[in-house]
């Protein structure tokens, strides 16, 4: 395990963070989608309300009001039933409480000190947010100053302001859970890609490692869950995932195998215009929804709707009039970004290149896997034959990535001995 986990703190990567404004279960569909759309994690944390604002809160009491993280592929999920297709706009203004899957283990409240390598063994066992207080005094990249010292703990404050005013200096081995102390209203969120994104600055503390293949690290996870293309897109809102929220679109092979040709996700989703995408979830086969249907379509087309308004996107003429019925297709969804700028897509084939699933090989790097889920904003990467770029083998999340590179090195004694 490489000795730039142990050097460093949570408070570390907390710099520049904004202050977490809290969304509450009692907000509307409506909300939750601009809030989805604005934030800069595909998801948002969802909280209770205060019961009493006069009252200062504790770690504790702050853990116990997160109700859970709502993504995209929930919303979609919830507003494909038929009594929500029925009347969207009423669907629209239903309070999250009754949309998001309530998991308060998802959240950890933790301290600025506590170590990198203990924040990521919580990630590593589903936390997928740490929330941090902002309100203590920091001064930031703690090398030598949050390692053990001759069996203590090296406090990284003021010590100067740090009495009465620091309520959660840690001068012990930090315990976010179950701490009891004190903490200020400000906070910012931490996610796993903060921490990604810390560690690919950090490749060289973790040489040779990320540059081994995924496969011979162990990292790719073969318990992925998939639909078959021909089945009904709104199988997959009932096996949703939590980890990664992605269901792969695959088709069978005459050798038995599969082969994927996309992915309904919560990534996929992140910037969708939810209620045509509803729509299509509830009323075509996964493979229409991920590849698009532009031709054709039969007896069930879509009703002529305005697009959300809420993420930029609209179906009225120049008068200001409905248009005709369009012909339904994933482009119009919105996966890619705003159908204002829709005549970008000037091809069906463009617009597939567009759609495909992120993918890697077996023989790929761990380093290359990592730039890959930051440079397209994933959660998660679909792994393919090295021989085949189609045939699905597994997939490579963030919970793989850290149990990679936190996994403790093979001592030479060990290894096998030639014979």
């Amino acid at each position: 395990m490489a000795s730039v986990f142990l050097h460093h703190v949570v408070g570390d990567l907390t710099v520049g963070k904004p202050e977490l404004v809290e969304f509450a279960e009692t907000e509307t569909v409506e909300a939750a989608i601009r809030a989805i759309g604005e934030s800069s994690e595909g998801g948002i944390p969802v909280w209770k309300k205060r019961s009493q604002k006069s009252v200062i809160e504790n770690a504790e009491m702050r853990q116990q009001r997160f109700v859970g993280i709502l993504n995209s592929l929930d919303i979609v999920a919830f507003l494909a039933r038929e009594e929500c297709l029925t009347d969207q706009a009423k669907a629209i203004k239903t309070p999250v409480s009754e949309v998001i899957i309530h998991n308060n283990s998802v959240l950890k409240v933790v301290d600025p000190g506590t170590r990198l390598i203990d924040a990521l063994e919580m990630m590593k066992q589903g936390v997928k947010r740490l929330l941090v207080p902002k309100s203590i005094v920091w001064r930031g990249m703690s090398k030598r100053f949050s390692i053990l010292y001759n069996g203590k703990w090296l406090k990284n404050i003021d010590t100067s302001s740090a009495n009465n005013t620091n309520p959660i200096a840690n001068t012990n081995h930090p315990s976010s859970s179950s701490s009891t102390a004190t903490i200020r209203d400000k906070f910012c969120c931490l996610s796993r890609e903060d921490v990604l994104r810390f560690i690919i600055g950090c490749l060289g503390a973790l040489a040779p490692l990320p540059l081994s293949s995924i496969a011979s690290l162990g990292v790719i996870n073969p318990n992925y869950c998939s639909i078959e293309a021909s089945c009904p897109a709104i199988d997959a809102a009932k096996k949703i995932p939590q980890d990664p929220c992605a269901v792969a679109v695959v088709e069978p092979t005459s050798d038995g195998q599969y082969n994927i040709i996309g992915e309904i996700s919560a990534s996929k989703l992140w910037k969708c215009d939810y209620l045509a995408a509803s729509w299509a979830l509830a009323n075509l086969s996964a493979g229409q929804f991920v590849m698009g249907v532009e031709d054709n379509m039969s007896a069930r087309s879509p009703p002529d709707i305005a697009l959300n308004q809420m993420v930029g996107e609209a179906n009225l003429g120049n008068g200001g009039s409905p248009t005709r019925p369009k012909k339904f297709s994933s482009r119009s969804i919105g996966f890619f970004g705003n159908a204002a700028n829709s005549n970008f897509w000037v091809g069906r084939s463009m617009y597939r290149g567009r759609s495909a699933p992120l993918t890697c090989k077996v023989t790929s790097s761990l380093a290359a896997v990592m730039a890959q889920i930051l440079s397209h904003r994933a959660t998660h990467v679909w792994v393919t034959e090295a021989e085949n770029d189609d045939i699905l083998v597994g997939v490579v999340g963030y919970a793989d990535i850290l149990a990679a590179v936190t996994r403790q090195p093979v001592p030479a004694s060990s290894e096998s001995q030639p014979s």
